[in-house]
Protein backbone atom coordinates (compact mmCIF):
# COMPACT_ATOMS: atom_id res chain seq x y z
CA UNK A 1 0.00 0.00 0.00
CA UNK A 2 1.37 3.34 -1.00
CA UNK A 3 0.42 6.82 0.73
CA UNK A 4 0.36 9.51 -0.58
CA UNK A 5 -1.76 13.36 -0.27
CA UNK A 6 -4.93 11.88 -1.29
CA UNK A 7 -4.21 9.67 1.76
CA UNK A 8 -6.44 10.16 4.40
CA UNK A 9 -4.82 10.44 7.99
CA UNK A 10 -6.58 9.76 10.81
CA UNK A 11 -5.28 10.82 14.26
CA UNK A 12 -6.30 9.31 17.84
CA UNK A 13 -5.89 12.04 21.06
CA UNK A 14 -6.76 15.33 20.65
CA UNK A 15 -3.69 16.65 23.40
CA UNK A 16 -0.69 19.01 22.55
CA UNK A 17 0.94 15.95 20.31
CA UNK A 18 -2.24 14.71 18.80
CA UNK A 19 -3.28 17.95 17.28
CA UNK A 20 0.35 19.20 16.10
CA UNK A 21 0.61 16.18 13.97
CA UNK A 22 -3.25 16.79 12.90
CA UNK A 23 -1.57 20.58 12.04
CA UNK A 24 1.56 18.64 10.51
CA UNK A 25 -0.82 15.98 8.32
CA UNK A 26 -2.96 18.96 7.04
CA UNK A 27 -0.33 21.22 6.27
CA UNK A 28 1.15 18.78 3.50
CA UNK A 29 -2.68 18.17 2.33
CA UNK A 30 -4.46 15.13 3.89
CA UNK A 31 -7.21 14.74 4.95
CA UNK A 32 -7.41 14.42 8.74
CA UNK A 33 -9.97 12.74 11.09
CA UNK A 34 -8.91 13.84 14.74
CA UNK A 35 -10.71 11.57 17.11
CA UNK A 36 -11.01 12.10 20.50
CA UNK A 37 -13.58 10.06 22.90
CA UNK A 38 -13.76 13.84 25.22
CA UNK A 39 -15.76 16.35 23.87
CA UNK A 40 -13.67 19.42 25.66
CA UNK A 41 -10.32 18.46 24.55
CA UNK A 42 -11.52 18.44 21.16
CA UNK A 43 -13.18 21.62 21.19
CA UNK A 44 -9.62 23.12 23.15
CA UNK A 45 -7.96 21.18 20.08
CA UNK A 46 -10.08 23.26 17.46
CA UNK A 47 -9.25 26.92 19.05
CA UNK A 48 -5.32 26.07 19.51
CA UNK A 49 -5.09 24.89 15.76
CA UNK A 50 -7.18 28.57 14.68
CA UNK A 51 -4.51 30.17 16.95
CA UNK A 52 -1.53 28.74 15.90
CA UNK A 53 -2.45 28.85 12.14
CA UNK A 54 -3.41 32.80 12.35
CA UNK A 55 0.19 32.91 14.32
CA UNK A 56 2.10 31.77 11.48
CA UNK A 57 0.23 33.94 8.88
CA UNK A 58 1.20 37.09 11.17
CA UNK A 59 4.77 35.82 11.05
CA UNK A 60 4.18 35.49 7.07
CA UNK A 61 4.92 31.91 7.33
CA UNK A 62 1.38 30.66 5.49
CA UNK A 63 -1.20 33.21 3.61
CA UNK A 64 -4.79 33.56 4.94
CA UNK A 65 -6.02 31.06 1.57
CA UNK A 66 -3.51 28.36 3.36
CA UNK A 67 -4.58 29.06 6.86
CA UNK A 68 -8.55 28.33 5.56
CA UNK A 69 -7.46 25.42 3.77
CA UNK A 70 -5.32 23.63 6.48
CA UNK A 71 -8.51 24.17 8.54
CA UNK A 72 -10.80 22.82 6.12
CA UNK A 73 -9.07 19.70 6.13
CA UNK A 74 -9.16 18.63 9.62
CA UNK A 75 -12.40 17.07 10.71
CA UNK A 76 -12.48 16.87 14.30
CA UNK A 77 -14.94 13.69 15.29
CA UNK A 78 -16.04 11.93 18.56
CA UNK A 79 -16.66 8.77 17.42
CA UNK A 80 -14.23 6.28 17.00
CA UNK A 81 -15.96 4.35 14.07
CA UNK A 82 -15.27 7.53 11.81
CA UNK A 83 -11.96 6.25 11.61
CA UNK A 84 -12.91 4.16 8.93
CA UNK A 85 -11.86 5.53 5.77
CA UNK A 86 -8.40 6.02 6.86
CA UNK A 87 -5.11 4.61 5.06
CA UNK A 88 -3.07 5.77 8.51
CA UNK A 89 -3.87 5.99 11.63
CA UNK A 90 -1.24 7.78 14.44
CA UNK A 91 -2.28 7.04 17.72
CA UNK A 92 -1.06 10.08 20.49
CA UNK A 93 -3.04 8.83 23.84
CA UNK A 94 -1.65 8.52 27.35
CA UNK A 95 1.49 6.29 27.91
CA UNK A 96 -0.37 3.18 29.14
CA UNK A 97 0.19 0.31 27.70
CA UNK A 98 -2.80 -1.66 28.13
CA UNK A 99 -4.82 0.88 27.08
CA UNK A 100 -2.88 1.95 24.03
CA UNK A 101 -3.23 -2.09 23.28
CA UNK A 102 -7.28 -1.96 23.67
CA UNK A 103 -6.68 0.95 21.18
CA UNK A 104 -5.03 -1.11 18.37
CA UNK A 105 -7.08 -4.06 18.77
CA UNK A 106 -10.26 -1.73 18.20
CA UNK A 107 -8.71 0.08 15.34
CA UNK A 108 -7.64 -2.88 13.23
CA UNK A 109 -11.40 -3.95 13.50
CA UNK A 110 -12.97 -0.33 12.78
CA UNK A 111 -10.55 -0.57 9.21
CA UNK A 112 -10.81 -4.22 8.89
CA UNK A 113 -7.22 -4.32 8.74
CA UNK A 114 -7.22 -2.15 5.70
CA UNK A 115 -4.96 0.42 6.92
CA UNK A 116 -1.46 0.49 8.80
CA UNK A 117 -1.32 2.02 12.46
CA UNK A 118 1.32 3.69 14.38
CA UNK A 119 1.50 4.55 17.65
CA UNK A 120 3.65 7.90 18.88
CA UNK A 121 4.65 6.37 21.88
CA UNK A 122 7.76 7.93 23.49
CA UNK A 123 9.23 4.97 25.41
CA UNK A 124 6.58 2.01 25.47
CA UNK A 125 7.10 -1.42 23.21
CA UNK A 126 6.16 -1.26 19.41
CA UNK A 127 6.24 -4.88 19.63
CA UNK A 128 4.13 -5.38 22.60
CA UNK A 129 1.48 -2.69 21.32
CA UNK A 130 1.26 -4.35 17.70
CA UNK A 131 1.00 -7.89 19.71
CA UNK A 132 -3.07 -6.22 20.50
CA UNK A 133 -3.32 -6.82 16.72
CA UNK A 134 -4.64 -9.60 14.35
CA UNK A 135 -1.87 -8.49 11.90
CA UNK A 136 1.76 -6.93 13.88
CA UNK A 137 3.36 -6.82 10.30
CA UNK A 138 0.45 -3.01 9.54
CA UNK A 139 1.86 -1.83 12.92
CA UNK A 140 5.01 0.40 13.48
CA UNK A 141 5.85 3.23 15.56
CA UNK A 142 5.97 7.16 14.61
CA UNK A 143 7.26 8.97 17.38
CA UNK A 144 7.51 12.73 16.92
CA UNK A 145 8.75 15.72 19.20
CA UNK A 146 6.73 18.05 20.50
CA UNK A 147 5.90 20.46 19.34
CA UNK A 148 4.77 18.33 16.19
CA UNK A 149 4.64 21.15 13.84
CA UNK A 150 7.61 22.63 14.65
CA UNK A 151 10.47 19.94 15.57
CA UNK A 152 12.11 18.61 12.70
CA UNK A 153 12.76 14.87 13.89
CA UNK A 154 10.90 11.91 13.74
CA UNK A 155 12.04 8.19 14.77
CA UNK A 156 10.67 5.25 12.65
CA UNK A 157 10.14 2.32 15.01
CA UNK A 158 9.47 -0.67 12.88
CA UNK A 159 8.30 -3.86 15.64
CA UNK A 160 9.77 -7.28 15.39
CA UNK A 161 6.73 -8.29 13.27
CA UNK A 162 6.31 -4.95 10.92
CA UNK A 163 6.34 -5.26 7.18
CA UNK A 164 9.53 -3.63 5.93
CA UNK A 165 7.52 -2.24 3.13
CA UNK A 166 5.18 -0.47 5.83
CA UNK A 167 8.70 0.98 7.18
CA UNK A 168 9.59 2.53 3.93
CA UNK A 169 6.11 3.69 3.22
CA UNK A 170 6.09 5.36 6.30
CA UNK A 171 9.46 6.62 6.12
CA UNK A 172 8.82 8.57 3.12
CA UNK A 173 5.59 9.93 3.73
CA UNK A 174 6.92 11.77 6.56
CA UNK A 175 9.73 12.97 4.56
CA UNK A 176 6.93 13.98 2.12
CA UNK A 177 6.08 16.32 5.44
CA UNK A 178 9.30 17.76 5.12
CA UNK A 179 10.58 16.49 8.25
CA UNK A 180 13.98 14.29 9.13
CA UNK A 181 12.85 10.37 10.23
CA UNK A 182 15.93 8.20 11.45
CA UNK A 183 14.96 4.24 11.83
CA UNK A 184 15.44 3.21 15.09
CA UNK A 185 15.21 -0.30 16.94
CA UNK A 186 12.20 -0.99 18.73
CA UNK A 187 14.32 -0.75 22.16
CA UNK A 188 13.29 1.30 25.83
CA UNK A 189 13.75 5.02 24.63
CA UNK A 190 14.54 4.76 20.99
CA UNK A 191 17.26 6.79 19.95
CA UNK A 192 16.43 10.32 21.67
CA UNK A 193 14.73 9.25 24.73
CA UNK A 194 17.42 6.15 25.71
CA UNK A 195 20.52 8.09 25.44
CA UNK A 196 18.95 11.54 26.52
CA UNK A 197 18.77 10.18 30.12
CA UNK A 198 22.32 10.97 31.48
CA UNK A 199 21.38 14.89 30.52
CA UNK A 200 19.03 14.79 33.35
CA UNK A 201 19.73 11.89 35.77
CA UNK A 202 23.37 12.58 36.24
CA UNK A 203 22.58 16.57 36.14
CA UNK A 204 20.63 15.68 39.85
CA UNK A 205 23.19 13.15 41.04
CA UNK A 206 25.49 15.80 40.87
CA UNK A 207 22.88 18.05 42.66
CA UNK A 208 22.06 15.51 44.86
CA UNK A 209 25.71 15.01 46.00
CA UNK A 210 25.83 18.44 46.58
CA UNK A 211 28.83 19.35 44.45
CA UNK A 212 26.89 22.31 42.68
CA UNK A 213 23.52 23.82 43.12
CA UNK A 214 20.58 23.74 40.53
CA UNK A 215 21.42 27.29 38.53
CA UNK A 216 25.36 26.59 38.35
CA UNK A 217 24.69 23.08 36.89
CA UNK A 218 22.19 24.74 34.44
CA UNK A 219 24.68 27.51 33.66
CA UNK A 220 27.50 25.14 33.19
CA UNK A 221 25.50 23.34 30.56
CA UNK A 222 25.08 26.29 28.89
CA UNK A 223 27.79 28.33 29.32
CA UNK A 224 30.51 25.52 28.78
CA UNK A 225 28.59 22.76 27.15
CA UNK A 226 26.89 25.25 24.48
CA UNK A 227 23.27 23.64 25.43
CA UNK A 228 20.34 26.01 24.65
CA UNK A 229 19.15 24.83 28.07
CA UNK A 230 20.13 23.83 31.36
CA UNK A 231 19.14 20.32 32.38
CA UNK A 232 17.06 21.51 35.55
CA UNK A 233 15.16 24.32 33.52
CA UNK A 234 14.21 21.78 30.70
CA UNK A 235 12.81 18.94 33.04
CA UNK A 236 10.82 22.19 34.63
CA UNK A 237 9.45 22.77 30.50
CA UNK A 238 8.66 19.47 29.83
CA UNK A 239 7.36 18.42 33.10
CA UNK A 240 8.16 16.20 36.17
CA UNK A 241 5.29 14.13 35.48
CA UNK A 242 6.12 13.67 31.73
CA UNK A 243 9.96 13.74 32.25
CA UNK A 244 10.33 11.14 35.38
CA UNK A 245 7.28 8.62 34.18
CA UNK A 246 9.94 8.46 30.82
CA UNK A 247 12.96 7.79 33.01
CA UNK A 248 11.41 4.98 34.70
CA UNK A 249 9.85 3.22 32.31
CA UNK A 250 13.31 2.93 30.59
CA UNK A 251 15.41 2.05 33.78
CA UNK A 252 12.33 -0.59 34.38
CA UNK A 253 12.30 -2.23 30.64
CA UNK A 254 16.40 -2.43 30.53
CA UNK A 255 15.65 -4.79 33.85
CA UNK A 256 16.71 -2.19 36.21
CA UNK A 257 19.92 -1.07 34.58
CA UNK A 258 22.10 1.28 36.90
CA UNK A 259 22.31 3.80 34.05
CA UNK A 260 19.09 4.55 33.41
CA UNK A 261 17.85 4.81 37.23
CA UNK A 262 15.57 7.94 38.37
CA UNK A 263 16.82 10.25 41.04
CA UNK A 264 14.99 10.83 43.78
CA UNK A 265 14.74 14.56 44.06
CA UNK A 266 12.45 14.30 41.26
CA UNK A 267 10.79 11.71 42.29
CA UNK A 268 9.96 14.14 45.55
CA UNK A 269 8.86 16.86 42.93
CA UNK A 270 6.00 14.35 41.36
CA UNK A 271 5.12 13.38 44.89
CA UNK A 272 4.65 17.29 45.53
CA UNK A 273 2.92 17.63 42.59
CA UNK A 274 5.65 20.42 41.52
CA UNK A 275 5.61 19.49 38.06
CA UNK A 276 7.47 22.31 36.73
CA UNK A 277 6.13 25.30 34.86
CA UNK A 278 2.70 23.67 34.28
CA UNK A 279 2.49 23.69 38.07
CA UNK A 280 4.45 27.09 38.70
CA UNK A 281 6.81 24.93 40.41
CA UNK A 282 9.60 22.31 40.26
CA UNK A 283 13.26 22.90 40.64
CA UNK A 284 12.66 26.78 39.86
CA UNK A 285 9.71 28.43 41.67
CA UNK A 286 8.10 30.30 39.06
CA UNK A 287 6.03 32.23 41.78
CA UNK A 288 8.84 34.60 42.32
CA UNK A 289 10.57 37.39 40.12
CA UNK A 290 13.30 36.80 41.84
CA UNK A 291 16.62 34.85 39.94
CA UNK A 292 18.87 32.10 41.64
CA UNK A 293 22.56 32.85 40.65
CA UNK A 294 24.85 30.20 39.78
CA UNK A 295 28.61 30.13 41.03
CA UNK A 296 30.23 30.80 38.04
CA UNK A 297 33.63 28.75 38.92
CA UNK A 298 35.19 27.79 35.72
CA UNK A 299 37.13 24.46 37.21
CA UNK A 300 34.40 23.70 38.91
CA UNK A 301 32.24 24.06 35.90
CA UNK A 302 34.56 22.20 33.70
CA UNK A 303 34.68 18.92 35.67
CA UNK A 304 30.97 19.17 35.77
CA UNK A 305 30.20 19.13 31.97
CA UNK A 306 32.93 16.58 31.71
CA UNK A 307 30.93 13.91 33.58
CA UNK A 308 27.56 14.69 32.11
CA UNK A 309 29.12 14.91 28.29
CA UNK A 310 31.02 11.35 29.23
CA UNK A 311 27.77 9.86 30.31
CA UNK A 312 25.89 10.79 26.93
CA UNK A 313 28.51 10.22 24.64
CA UNK A 314 28.82 6.49 26.32
CA UNK A 315 25.07 6.31 25.73
CA UNK A 316 25.40 7.46 22.25
CA UNK A 317 28.13 5.55 21.57
CA UNK A 318 26.62 2.28 23.48
CA UNK A 319 23.31 2.72 20.96
CA UNK A 320 25.31 2.62 17.97
CA UNK A 321 27.26 -1.31 19.53
CA UNK A 322 23.45 -2.32 20.16
CA UNK A 323 22.28 -1.38 16.32
CA UNK A 324 19.86 1.11 17.88
CA UNK A 325 20.24 3.35 15.34
CA UNK A 326 23.22 4.10 12.44
CA UNK A 327 25.85 6.17 13.76
CA UNK A 328 24.47 9.19 11.40
CA UNK A 329 20.94 8.92 12.62
CA UNK A 330 21.99 8.96 16.25
CA UNK A 331 24.10 12.20 15.77
CA UNK A 332 21.33 13.75 13.63
CA UNK A 333 18.80 12.49 16.40
CA UNK A 334 20.41 14.47 19.15
CA UNK A 335 20.69 17.49 17.28
CA UNK A 336 17.27 17.70 15.91
CA UNK A 337 15.13 16.16 18.47
CA UNK A 338 16.74 17.65 21.16
CA UNK A 339 18.64 20.55 19.98
CA UNK A 340 22.20 19.15 21.05
CA UNK A 341 24.64 21.72 19.92
CA UNK A 342 26.52 19.24 18.31
CA UNK A 343 26.00 14.96 17.32
CA UNK A 344 27.61 13.16 20.24
CA UNK A 345 29.54 10.75 18.45
CA UNK A 346 31.74 13.65 16.72
CA UNK A 347 31.76 15.52 20.01
CA UNK A 348 33.68 12.22 21.56
CA UNK A 349 35.79 12.74 18.34
CA UNK A 350 36.40 16.12 19.36
CA UNK A 351 36.96 15.65 23.08
CA UNK A 352 38.95 12.59 22.51
CA UNK A 353 37.54 8.99 22.90
CA UNK A 354 40.62 7.57 25.11
CA UNK A 355 39.71 10.83 27.17
CA UNK A 356 36.03 10.06 27.38
CA UNK A 357 36.99 6.15 28.43
CA UNK A 358 39.54 7.54 31.10
CA UNK A 359 36.92 9.83 32.53
CA UNK A 360 34.29 6.92 33.01
CA UNK A 361 37.20 4.27 34.38
CA UNK A 362 37.46 6.89 37.07
CA UNK A 363 34.11 7.39 37.72
CA UNK A 364 33.21 3.60 37.86
CA UNK A 365 36.46 2.97 40.02
CA UNK A 366 35.38 6.19 42.52
CA UNK A 367 31.52 5.31 43.02
CA UNK A 368 31.74 1.27 42.24
CA UNK A 369 28.50 2.16 40.74
CA UNK A 370 27.72 0.56 37.10
CA UNK A 371 26.11 3.41 35.99
CA UNK A 372 29.30 4.72 35.03
CA UNK A 373 30.55 1.83 33.06
CA UNK A 374 31.91 1.90 29.62
CA UNK A 375 30.67 0.77 26.30
CA UNK A 376 32.09 -2.07 25.19
CA UNK A 377 32.62 -0.02 21.95
CA UNK A 378 34.08 2.84 23.76
CA UNK A 379 36.29 0.47 25.39
CA UNK A 380 37.83 -0.83 21.88
CA UNK A 381 38.08 2.24 20.14
CA UNK A 382 39.69 4.15 23.10
CA UNK A 383 42.41 0.81 22.87
CA UNK A 384 42.80 1.00 19.55
CA UNK A 385 42.58 4.95 18.79
CA UNK A 386 40.00 5.00 16.20
CA UNK A 387 37.65 7.77 15.70
CA UNK A 388 33.55 7.22 15.19
CA UNK A 389 33.92 9.81 11.81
Amino acid sequence: MELNSKSVIGIVGSGAMGSGIAQVAAMAGHQVLLYDNNAPPLQKAKQNLVSSLAKLVEKQKITQQKSHEVTAHISFIENIEGLKPCHLIIEAIVENLDIKKQVFSQLEKITEGKCMLATNTSSLSVTSIAAACQNPAQVLGIHFFNPAPLMPLVEIIPGIATNNSITQTCKKLIESWGKLPVLCKDTPGFIVNRIARPFYGEAMKIYEEGIADIPTIDWVMKEIGGFKMGPFELTDLIGHDVNYTVTETVWKQFYFDARYRPNLCQKRLVEAGFYGRKSNKGFYDYTTTEIPQPKKDEALGKEIFTRIIAMLINEAADALYMQIGNREDIDLAMTKGVNYPKGLLKWADEIGIETIYQQLKTLHTDYGDDRYRPSMLLKRMAIEKKKFY
